[in-house]
């Protein structure tokens, strides 16, 4: 199993800093945030199996952004543990109907915040082995759909969300050619949709070949109608 990449969001730097301290030692990879815009962000685009969230961000709150994590297809499977000073149970039931999977009040202890993490990483890993099998496999590219990971060969394969969701729609199509306006609807929401150039699917499709090196030439471009990934060259 690859190492648990966790990303910490607190606007209080000591708290990150003795937390991105402790899950160093503890072998699992950390990403760093202190502010609520800057989290989506990194939610989006290094898909972390954990997030430890502050409540109160500068921003976006962390009720929001689990709120919005927690809409969406790329995001919503990602574990949230809630880090707040507020211990009411209302404030508790609220953050855990806004996505969160656990709760912490301020302030912690070191042991105690490991025991969660590690909990809730066991959990997540438990619910991930009972859903089917979702890999896509295309010569030396392997991509796990339900755990939002790629590799290309040994080497894992740095994808953002939208060029995740480009390349899962493409692979769904089966060699069918997708249009522009079809990969828009799929890759970006229907309200988003339609606010967006066809422009951006040539530019994130560039992009996308760019990081599948050699694997480019099967996402071909047909003129005047769209793109399709084949299975074969």
């Amino acid at each position: 199993m690859s190492t648990p990449r966790i990303l910490i969001v607190d606007d209080e730097k000591n708290i990150v800093e003795a937390l991105r301290y402790n899950l160093d030692r503890e072998g699992y990879e950390t990403l760093v945030s202190f502010d609520g815009l800057d989290a989506l962000e990194q939610a989006r685009t290094q898909i972390p199996d954990l997030i430890i969230l502050d409540w109160m961000l500068p921003g976006k709150n962390g009720l929001e952004v689990c709120k919005h994590l927690s809409g969406q297809d790329a995001t919503r499977h990602i574990p949230i543990i809630l880090l707040t000073v507020r211990s009411d149970e209302t404030d508790k039931v609220l953050g855990l109907e806004m996505g969160a999977v656990d709760y912490v009040t301020k302030p912690f202890s070191t042991r105690e915040m490991m025991a969660r993490v590690k909990a809730t990483l066991r959990r997540q890993e438990s619910l991930l082995a009972r859903t089917p099998a979702e890999i896509y496999v295309l010569g030396e590219l392997k991509v796990d759909w339900a755990r939002h990971r790629a590799h290309l060969g040994e080497q894992p394969l740095e994808l953002t969300s939208k060029e995740f969701q480009l390349l899962k729609a493409l692979a769904e199509a089966k060699g069918r050619v997708l249009s522009r306006e079809q990969l828009l609807a799929q890759a970006w929401d229907y309200e988003q949709a339609s606010n967006v150039s066809t422009r951006t699917v040539d530019l994130h499709v560039s992009q996308l070949r760019r990081k599948l090196g050699e694997l480019s030439r099967r996402l071909v471009t047909v003129k005047n109608a769209g793109y399709r990934l084949d299975s074969e060259v």
